[in-house]
């Protein structure tokens, strides 16, 4: 039932990011273009967003979820060098080629060339992190004589 139930959030999750055409990165890159034709029709999408998962966390606090022992809730507060690194990856990501992961992923199933560029390039960058990740460990383990 768990599986079948984030199948379902999953499948209202894509419907909606095509519905508020966040799957369309020429309504992406207009939202972002302040200084030319600019669109701000996605941040009525963004908005209602935000005030859905307001209200529904408010809801939800407190209880236990239905389909499993707990909620998986982030737990880091610290705003490091990392932290604002991804984001302005992402922020870079998301304004160059009008996509970030959600939407991205949507486009796939539509067969979408440029979503498929987009989505290789983004799980090669998530390599390429991990990879840093180990050899930093690696390096700041200590050596053993």
């Amino acid at each position: 039932m768990k599986n079948v139930s984030s199948f379902l959030a999953g499948l209202l999750f894509a419907i909606g990011l095509g519905v508020g055409g966040m799957t369309l990165p020429s309504k992406v890159i207009g939202f972002l273009d302040f200084f030319g034709n600019w669109d701000p029709s996605l941040a009525f999408v963004m908005g209602g967003a935000v005030v859905v998962y307001f209200l529904a966390y408010r809801v939800v606090r407190g209880n236990a979820p239905v389909l499993d022992s707990a909620f998986s809730l982030p737990t880091k507060t610290l705003i490091d060098h990392r932290l604002l690194g991804g984001a302005a990856t992402f922020g870079v990501g998301w304004g160059l080629a009008g996509y970030c992961p959600g939407p991205a992923l949507t486009s796939l199933g539509a067969g979408s060339l440029d979503a498929a560029a987009f989505t290789v390039a983004m799980f090669a960058g998530m390599l390429l992190v991990e990879a840093e990740r180990r050899v930093r460990i690696r390096v700041a383990r200590p050596v053993r004589v």
